[in-house]
């Protein structure tokens, strides 16, 4: 069976249970689920139950796709993602954007916890993603292309919407919430960083780093798909300001930022 008839079963299991077109998706990163409690939640499906879905064996992520209303709009939410670190490959990291844009989704708002490497931040800030560097071993997009995914080889210097980023902007102004704006840059994991991998992270560009949202960024923009990143910054990076970290620290320091991230994400859908 080809990844394609995959993709397509998928979506065939889900459009079975609900065949209205939902055009917003949201991906719910590490210690941000409680975000989907702003859904109003018409239904819910586990994603054991998904024909070749894959399954999320991290501690913090939930395994949930949720159908429901947010801001006034039909959403699909991911209650919990997929990292190339559980040992799954980019391909099927990515498989849940393929199946959503099949599902009819044209805006996907991508949500993380991840380290900050500028100087500006602190612990429970958030940052708007303005672009990204890839320093996964692999792309997503290896292998076979067939036409309904987009170009072979998509442009990405447009990947993270500037229009929405914009209006992120301004509702923050408007509700005196601090944003930052910056550069994320994917990494493989588990393992965080070491204080000179931060330092060489900084110096190539990057204001924060983590170990998600790239791959499915880049097969969400091949296929066409408007994209909104935001990251909680869960700890920091900066030279003087590292400290030991624990998996309890970033969920703590995600909770911080949270309601910031919920209302950024939930103002922008309803504008949508």
């Amino acid at each position: 069976m080809t990844y394609l008839d995959q993709i397509n079963q998928a979506v065939t299991y889900i459009q079975n249970i609900h065949p209205e077109e939902t055009p917003i998706g949201i991906i719910l990163g590490t210690g941000l689920g409680k975000l989907g409690e702003q859904i109003n939640t018409e239904f819910e499906i586990e994603y054991s139950d998904i024909p070749h879905f894959p399954v999320s064996t991290v501690e913090s992520h939930s395994g949930k796709l949720i159908f429901g209303e947010l801001g006034g709009k039909k959403v699909i939410a991911m209650k919990g993602r997929f990292h190339y670190y559980e040992g799954y490959s980019m391909k099927e990291v990515a498989f849940p954007v393929r199946v959503m844009k099949k599902l009819g989704v044209k805006n996907l708002f991508v949500s993380n916890a991840s380290g900050g490497l500028n100087p500006d931040q602190e612990v429970g800030d958030v940052m708007l993603i303005s672009d990204h560097i890839d320093l996964f071993p692999e792309s997503p997009l290896r292998g076979q292309n067939p036409e309904e995914f987009g170009p072979r080889f998509p442009d990405m210097s447009d990947a993270y919407s500037s229009r929405l980023i914009e209006k992120a902007l301004e509702i923050g102004e408007v509700l005196g919430i601090k944003l930052h704006t910056g550069v994320y840059v994917g990494v493989p994991g588990p393992n965080l960083e070491t204080p000179a991998e931060y330092k060489r992270m900084r110096l190539i560009g990057g204001d924060a780093v983590g170990m998600s949202t790239v791959p499915e960024v880049v097969v969400a923009h091949q296929m066409g798909i408007e994209v909104f990143g935001i990251s909680a910054i869960t700890d920091l990076g900066v030279e003087g300001k590292i400290k030991h970290v624990t998996l309890q620290d970033v969920l703590n320091a995600a909770a911080k930022a949270e309601p910031i991230m919920a209302r950024v994400i939930k103002e922008l859908v309803a504008g949508l």
